[in-house]
């Protein structure tokens, strides 16, 4: 194989780390800049425990966002990922209700989410399927056959041990946290010092170049699918451990946050170019807006909208980008 391609690189240094780096700074002086503009504005925002809540609240955007980070890199998209959550968190509902332990509950509810994820793999890596229009169909799916089974019914008389994985409440919310850090930290690593990451980077620069330098690009995309498969249950795990009962809706819409954090911190919609940094501070931007948006004397559902404008403004940087190159 290429060392080129596959061979983990040095940290630059001085201009050249803030090169590397432009991105991720510049969402990162934005985040303090609103931080900076709720102190000024409303500095009832830091008397209140919104910080413990947006840690908790974001843990599972976190681990969404990890997995999405890798398929995008790859030059690909998944929008089921609210639909793989809400049916992961009624798995994981139904098994700790019927009796298995939490741990046994867990793995069962992560490896649903792995198996959606390998049909989405499947389709789209082996069968040549575009993933916008696969990933589009198994929302559609995955969502519908959940309303049908379901019909809007919470999963209920859970045991003691299922909320806040059977700890205090102060203790879960910090569990949940550090699972999701967990998950962040071992992937951003690896991503950075393993082969098998750097060939997920070298399948979404160009797949052509990677199938010479030895790399198979059609079984990266469908491990990539997979794990993001896995992700989703895991995600779905952290989200409804925080309630009584499971709700069979807890996934809709959670795709647009997801996709907007991760085109805002930096990986391009085009594939290869972009880092798990950049992620990380693309959740912590977006999930504070959400709470941030009513101290500053604004309603919090325009968050959405400007998700949608992030998403379209990072498409056309990206388009831009790519017709430069080109010109160059």
């Amino acid at each position: 194989m290429s060392s080129a391609v596959l061979n983990p690189v040095s940290l630059p240094s001085g201009n050249g780390f803030l090169q590397r780096y432009k991105r991720e700074l510049s969402v990162l002086a934005a985040y303090l800049t609103l931080l900076l503009l709720l102190a000024g504005r409303a500095p009832r925002f830091y008397s209140s425990n919104e910080f413990k809540s947006i840690l908790v609240n974001n843990a599972s955007v976190l681990v969404l966002a990890v997995g999405m980070s890798l398929v995008i890199l790859c030059r690909q998209i998944d929008i089921s990922i609210g639909s793989q959550l809400s049916i992961c968190g009624i798995v994981a509902g139904l098994a700790a209700k019927h009796g298995l332990p939490m741990p046994a509950a867990a793995i069962l509810c992560v490896f649903a989410g792995a198996t959606m994820g390998a049909v989405n793999g499947a389709l789209i890596a082996f069968i040549n399927l575009p993933s916008i229009v696969v990933t589009l169909a198994t929302m559609v799916i995955l969502r519908e056959s959940l309303r049908w089974g379901r019909s809007g019914a919470f999963v209920q008389g859970l045991p003691k041990g299922f909320q806040w994985f059977g700890f205090s409440q102060d203790a879960g919310q910090w569990v949940v946290v550090g699972l999701a850090a967990g998950v962040f930290a071992l992937f951003a690593w690896a991503m950075r010092n393993l082969a098998a990451g750097r060939t997920v980077y070298a399948t979404g620069s160009d797949q052509e170049a990677a199938r010479l330098a030895g790399i198979r690009p059609r079984f990266v995309t469908f491990v990539v699918f997979t794990i993001m498969g896995a992700l989703s249950g895991l995600a779905a795990l952290l989200s409804v451990v925080r309630f009584p009962s499971v709700d069979p809706k807890s996934g809709e819409g959670i795709e647009m946050q997801v996709i907007a954090s991760v085109v805002v911190g930096g990986i391009a919609i085009s594939g290869g170019r972009g880092s798990l940094l950049g992620t990380f501070v693309g959740v912590a931007l977006l999930g504070t807006i959400r709470p941030a948006l009513p101290f500053l004397g604004s309603e919090a559902y325009w968050d959405k909208a400007l998700q949608g404008s992030i998403i379209l403004l990072a498409v056309a940087s990206d388009a831009l980008y790519e017709r430069k190159k080109r010109r160059a």
